[in-house]
């Protein structure tokens, strides 16, 4: 009888029988490792500074990663082992710091075996399960967002790429609507393009308007209330003020904006931006999952109005990296803008017989079958599966500031609106800069890998931020992070006084 395959066998392809079998088995060892060097761990991070990092990894591989001879089945082992004991883990209740949630279970399972098969979504023949399934996907969130029949979307690799793909298509509205607009940043524009966001949007709105040739000082920032939202009547001043030469594509509302969760309000933005006949572009990317929590919708109420949402389901939707989608309320805007057809990949008589993959509606061409892990996830648990998840996280940020507001030597910055938590710690002295000790209570604890705990700042001062996206936790969790923090910061006062 002869002997199984073995690790690494090298003439086995994954997708072949054989080769799935082994990757079943390679998957069992390689997480047997890792569970075992998990258990060894006491923390959401390894208790080491970047330096000490950097030197274990030059011992663990003095030829590098790509070493002239493979070292088999022992060096994958190691590296299983080496890895789970010095990334994030971002299961442990301590980890609070990022927009980047612990992957579902069923979720990775799925990916592995969309990354077996490793199918591509650009050509109907290159994935034709995974193309139906993203197009199945896609209607179910365009439903759920409130869109019609006539919308469309597009699984993207990221909330920026969401973005860059939503201004693209409002440049080439405008485009096509004022001939004398160019945008590629040349000299000699016609008009001036503009765009305008809330003061608090995220970065990649000012990105995409460099990467489309638009420059970053196409971007007009819109102030916010108290609330941290953008004030409509702002938006409307600065859009009937407009100078001879400009031209506004779009009108970005944030639906969860990174450091405060805040919510703009979405129907008087789309109110504005329709009487001014501007595009609405909604970044939804953190606050998309609301739509999956009854309790939550209410602050994605209008919507339905935005020409195109991007949401980031591998935040509020604990997929693994990276799941965006990119929807829109009219499906032929991607047609228009990205509906490049090619004869070696999708040429029109195979379109007109059925055979169109998902080339169109992308900035990709090889583009892995994302829809599986998502598809995956939404089968077991269900839109109420997902949305118990994010009100039990939004229950976590409620017992946060409750916590922090009662804490005498911290200083909550706003209530919270999805799951984010933004505070400081108050020194005792003032010999103990605010600031300072706030920036180095959090590396304190980085270093100690006792606690991953976020940064940002307000009005040029430092904060602290919980971003809690780990519906396991529990509010005893919560109060082990705060105590930790005032421990590290009463610590830090002291080695600065």
């Amino acid at each position: 009888m002869p002997a199984p395959p073995t690790l690494l066998e090298p003439d086995l392809l994954a997708a072949d029988p054989a080769g799935l079998a082994d990757v079943g088995r390679l998957v069992t060892e390689l997480t047997r490792e890792a569970a075992g060097a998990l258990r060894r761990r006491s923390g959401p991070l390894p208790a080491l500074t970047p330096q000490e990092l950097a030197r274990l990894l030059d011992a663990q591989l003095p030829e590098g990663p790509l070493p002239r001879t493979g070292g088999g089945r022992g060096a994958v082992l190691a590296l299983a082992r080496s890895y789970a004991a010095n990334t994030v883990d971002l299961a442990d209740p301590r980890a609070a710091a990022h927009l980047q949630p612990p992957s579902l279970s069923v979720a990775a399972a799925a990916d592995v075996l969309a990354s077996v098969f490793n199918a591509s979504v650009d050509t109907w023949d290159s994935g034709p399960y995974a193309v139906e399934l993203e197009r199945r996907l896609v209607r179910s969130l365009t439903a759920l967002t409130g869109y019609g029949p006539e919308a469309g979307g597009v699984l993207t690799p990221g909330g920026t790429a969401s973005n860059l793909q939503a201004l693209l298509m409002a440049r080439d509205t405008a485009l096509r609507a004022r001939r004398d607009i160019r945008g590629t940043g040349l000299t000699g524009l016609a008009v001036q393009p503009v765009v305008y966001c809330s003061e608090l949007a995220h970065f990649s709105v000012s990105r995409a308007c460099a990467v489309l040739g638009l420059g970053e000082d196409a971007v007009r920032p819109v102030a916010t209330d108290a609330r941290h939202r953008m004030l409509p009547g702002e938006l409307d001043r600065a859009l009937a003020g407009l100078g001879e030469n400009e031209v506004p594509l779009a009108v970005v509302a944030t639906a969860g904006t990174t450091d405060y969760g805040s919510v703009d309000p979405l129907p008087e933005i789309a109110a504005v931006a329709a009487r001014h006949g501007v595009r609405l572009h909604v970044d939804a990317a953190y606050g998309g999952g609301a739509l999956f929590s009854d309790r939550m919708r209410p602050l994605l109420a209008g919507i339905e109005a935005a020409d195109t949402v991007t949401i980031d389901l591998h935040k509020t939707a604990w997929q693994p990296a990276a799941a965006s989608v990119l929807l829109a309320r009219d499906g032929e805007d991607f047609t228009a803008t990205t509906g490049l057809r090619v004869a070696y990949l999708n040429p029109d008589d195979d379109g007109a017989a059925g055979y169109d993959g998902l080339l169109g509606h992308s900035l990709q061409t090889t583009r892995r079958a994302d829809a599986l892990k998502v598809a995956a996830t939404f089968l077991a648990l269900g839109r109420d599966g997902i949305g118990a998840m994010l009100d039990a996280c939004h229950d976590l940020a409620r017992h946060a500031a409750v916590t922090v507001a009662a804490h005498p030597q911290l200083e909550l910055a706003a209530e919270p609106v999805l799951t984010t938590v933004v505070f400081r710690y108050l020194p005792g002295t003032a010999d103990a800069p605010a600031d300072a000790v706030n920036g180095a209570l959090r590396r304190r604890l980085l270093r100690e890998g006792a606690a991953l705990i976020g940064r940002t700042e307000a009005a040029g001062t430092v904060r602290l931020k919980l971003t809690l996206l780990n519906p396991q936790a529990t509010k005893t969790d919560i109060d082990e992070v705060l105590t930790a923090v005032a421990e590290a910061g009463a610590a830090v006062e002291k080695e600065l006084s």
